[in-house]
């Protein structure tokens, strides 16, 4: 990958470039991004930027060591991910190859995935995903050999916060203290989980979410959307390009509608309505579910935007924002406040694959006697 093949971020690829173009690059850096960050799209042009033998405004793309990197099997480039227990072969070694080769594989095919995309890839659903203990062993290995190509070894950890406390023990020398022209990159979404001392060692390189302009011209361009949905798919992916591209997927939503008609049945107390929408909710796939979860979260924070006067700011068009102006007349700060908190916790237990009917019913109920006391 290189850095043009990542959308927006322009002052992050320059501080990057610039690093290696005055060769004052940190020797260990944690990636930082929440959900949806491209924070792995950019440790993977960071390190084709490294090898690079022609680089310019960009890695060339053409050189021997850019072929390799755009297809992950440059032989300086190693990496580390985590792992749920499905290793059945008893030959380790050809597991081993066998997994790097599904690696490579995902990285072509969904360069922008997380770790659910990566599980779901190699068969790991349902299972807990771990860097293991043994790692640790196998990365002081893998440095300890000289370069083959290039004067760097890169070292790509990926979802370091899902070390085994000895595994992230057990680099925290090398990471201190790497061979020479030896280079960590580590990429989280979790650095609050990190181990403080892997932390105090790393430069923090943070990788933003994409604004809505990035993520709405990506859509466009990549994907051919009109400038309409690109808009609505960019506020309710809120800067997450993956959320993004899953709800390509989807058939044109209609979460306007269904927002309102919701909201309209909860101010008037309409139980019959709000259990016949619960039937409705449960039917819907989980990535809807959570859409509209995240769209209805969006709204109330219009609502609270539109209220406090911050017009600039707001990111409602058309019929959205007509509804966001009449929903803001009986709403006030404590009863958006209440509802913000009641929608996270309805998707925090959604996520935990609780009943969609029963979590969608609750919410109901909360949100009249919130919305209309």
């Amino acid at each position: 990958m290189k850095f043009a093949d990542i959308p927006g971020l322009s002052e992050t690829k320059k501080l990057l470039m610039d690093a290696v173009i005055s060769n004052h690059i940190a020797h260990a850096q944690l990636f930082v991004g929440a959900e949806g960050a491209l924070n792995l799209p950019m440790a993977l042009a960071y390190a084709t930027y490294l090898h690079c033998q022609q680089k310019g405004d960009d890695a060339c793309g053409v050189c021997p060591a850019c072929s390799k990197n755009l297809k992950y099997i440059h032989p300086d480039t190693h990496f580390v991910f985590p792992l749920s227990n499905v290793k059945s072969d008893k030959d380790e070694e050809r597991f081993k190859a066998e997994i790097t080769k599904s690696w490579r594989a995902f990285l072509l095919e969904q360069p922008l995935g997380n770790l659910d995309d990566w599980t779901n890839y190699y068969g790991g659903e349902d299972k807990q995903a771990l860097i293991s203990r043994e790692e640790s062993r196998e990365i002081v290995k893998a440095l300890s050999l000289k370069p083959f190509e290039s004067p760097h070894k890169v070292m790509i950890i990926w979802q370091p916060e899902l070390m085994h406390p000895s595994a992230a023990n057990g680099i925290l020398k090398i990471l201190e203290e790497p061979p020479p022209h030896t280079y960590f990159i580590l990429v989280t979404n979790a650095a609050d989980r990190l181990l403080p001392t892997i932390i105090s060692r790393t430069q923090i390189v943070t990788i933003p979410l994409l604004r809505d302009a990035e993520l709405e011209s990506y859509l466009r361009t990549r994907h051919q959307l009109d400038e309409s949905r690109a808009a609505k798919i960019a506020q309710l992916a809120d800067g997450n390009i993956n959320l993004a591209i899953k709800l390509l997927e989807n058939t044109e939503d209609d979460n306007t509608q269904r927002f309102t008609e919701w909201m309209r049945a909860c101010f008037k107390k309409n139980y019959g309505a709000l259990l016949s929408m619960a039937d409705d909710y449960h039917g819907m796939d989980k990535l809807s579910q959570k859409n509209l979860l995240s769209y209805s979260i969006n709204m109330m924070r219009e609502s609270l935007l539109f209220q406090a006067g911050a017009t600039s700011i707001n990111r409602t068009r058309g019929e959205e924002l007509k509804f966001v102006q009449d929903f803001s007349k009986v709403l006030n700060l404590d009863k958006i406040e209440k509802s913000f908190r009641l929608m996270n916790d309805a998707t925090y237990h959604l996520e935990r694959n609780g009943s969609a009917k029963m979590i969608f019913l609750d919410l109901s109920l909360k949100l009249s006697t919130t919305i209309n006391p």
